[in-house]
């Protein structure tokens, strides 16, 4: 999920710090996040796959497809 994370946050061109405040987290918890020092929760999950536009599958790497399907 990290390297997921990490790419997301590239190619919008967002920085952590904006991440973490529009996610309400530490910039420091989004480091560590993106490099698996931490897991997300099913909550953050969520908030991170609706935050991208992309599915939780995705997110985690059981498929290369990042659409979310409502």
């Amino acid at each position: 999920m990290q390297n997921r994370l990490r790419e997301l946050r590239k190619q919008n061109r967002y920085t952590q710090l904006k991440v973490a405040l529009d996610l309400n987290l530490s910039q420091n918890s989004v480091s560590r996040y993106e490099t698996g020092a931490h897991e997300a929760g099913y909550e953050l999950l969520i908030r991170f796959a609706d935050y991208y536009g992309v599915s939780i599958d995705y997110l985690l790497g059981r498929t290369d497809d990042p659409r979310y399907y409502p």
